[in-house]
């Protein structure tokens, strides 16, 4: 029997609350590999991963699960907790008794399959928890469709927590990696992390907080190898912007005005140098709900879909939010329900013009679902809701897929592998029956 989450969880809209101004990051390469991992958990050169769980999944009527696995985990490389200290004859600390911390906490990934079949898949990752000072983005590779992963590469590290990641292929082939930085970790109202990190906060300059705080995106022109300098973004959304046919990038994002969240939309005509924003999305009429974390995506036929997180008071109305443009992201239609019970979605139309959401279900049973749409977003098949993974606690989700050369799909997310385990990247491999 799985059991049930003890914590109450942490609403990431009040991280987004924390951006701010900001200018330029310092460039981290991104063939900059993570520190050596420790020597007692040490990861090979690539990750086979590992089968998840042998509990059955519900029966799927609509699809078949091939494979859930592990796909990045990160194993600690310092003393943790339990070592002990003592001094040398010279009065200096050393370690009389080393135990290494836990594995790392990696969370809120997308994948992307790149125009030469390479997966990336980006992440924060190295972090302590859900709200430290130390997330940075980092960028796992497969060549294989995800038989095997290469070790964490690092394209974020600022001095400020890297949180989420997003990744695009733009019409001209270049990488757009996006993120947001916080201060969440040096915020007195959260006691507890506070007086943990507060020395870490006490050490960074008010001038570099101001700098570095805020919504970013990063490019790469030689696929992956260098990534240019940040620019900065209005919004901020986990799994960023989108890349157009005609060669503009949407980017359907999330803002606070006067305490309350603001559904924006941005557009790069640029190929993701400068952003601009072009309007917004209207709420539902009355609605005091949470909104937050959306994604979109451009159909064939050229109507754009946009889906958005709901948190209203009654939580058992969490049910994902959609609009609609047919004028290419100019315009929206009103935000209506879709039925969908999950959050945060991530949108991708397959080869046959289906329409797939993917999202993270925080209420038993927790784990990760999909939708379909075969009408383009009329309508959507819940009653047919596909269980990609079960999971042992909330902590989980940010899904994201992309559909592989044989039609099949490969969807990344989040979760811990066991219960009170930190979390891992992971992946379910599916396709429809």
């Amino acid at each position: 029997m799985r059991k049930k989450d003890i914590s109450s969880g942490i609403s990431r809209r009040n991280f987004i609350t924390l951006a701010g101004i900001a200018t330029t990051i310092g460039l981290v390469p991104k063939k900059m590999q993570a520190a050596p991992m420790g020597s007692n958990n040490k990861l090979p050169e690539k990750l086979t991963g590992q089968t998840l769980f042998n509990d059955p999944l519900p029966e799927n009527k609509i699809a078949e699960v091939l494979e859930n696995k592990l796909i990045c985990v990160e194993p600690g490389r310092f003393p943790g907790k339990g070592t002990v200290y003592g001094l040398d004859t010279n009065g200096h600390s050393v370690i009389k008794q080393n135990v290494i911390e836990p594995n790392r906490y990696l969370g809120w990934p997308t994948v992307l399959k790149t125009n030469t079949g390479r997966l990336m898949v980006v992440f924060s990752g190295d972090r302590d928890s859900h709200v430290c000072p130390y997330g940075k983005t980092q960028v796992i590779t497969s060549d294989d469709n995800g038989k095997t992963w290469s070790k964490p590469s690092i394209i974020n590290n600022t001095a400020l927590d890297d949180r989420d990641a997003g990744i695009i292929q733009t019409k001209k082939g270049t990488l757009v990696q996006s993120w947001f930085t916080s201060l969440a970790f040096n915020d007195p109202a959260r006691k507890g992390t506070y007086e943990l990190y507060a020395r870490i906060g006490e050490k960074i300059p008010e001038e570099t907080k101001k700098q570095l705080l805020g919504n970013w995106v990063r490019r790469s022109e030689d696929g992956g190898e260098t990534w240019l300098t940040p620019v900065r973004t209005t919004g901020t959304a986990p799994h960023g912007p989108i890349a157009l046919k005609n060669g503009d990038l949407l980017y359907i994002s999330t803002i606070q005005r006067g305490g309350k969240a603001v559904i924006i939309a941005e557009r790069s005509t640029d190929d993701g140098r400068s952003w601009k924003v072009t309007g917004e999305i209207e709420r539902p009429t009355g609605s005091e709900a949470g909104l937050s974390e959306p994604h979109a995506v451009e159909l064939k036929s050229g109507k754009i879909i946009a889906m958005i997180r709901n948190e209203p008071k009654d939580r058992t109305q969490c049910f994902l939010l959609q609009s609609e443009s047919l004028d290419g992201g100019k315009t929206w239609s009103q935000m209506k329900s879709t039925g969908i019970w999950g959050y945060p979605p991530h949108l991708k139309q397959l080869s046959n013009g289906w329409v797939l959401v993917v999202y993270g279900v925080r209420k038993e049973p927790f784990g990760e679902r999909a939708c379909i749409s075969k009408d383009e977003g009329a309508t959507w098949e819940y009653k047919d809701e596909i269980t990609l993974c079960l999971a042992d606690s909330q902590d989980l989700g940010y899904p994201s897929s992309t559909q592989l050369d044989d039609g099949s799909i490969l969807t990344v997310y989040y979760q811990a592998p066991k219960f009170g385990e930190p979390t891992c990247i992971m992946s379910t491999h599916w396709k429809l029956k």
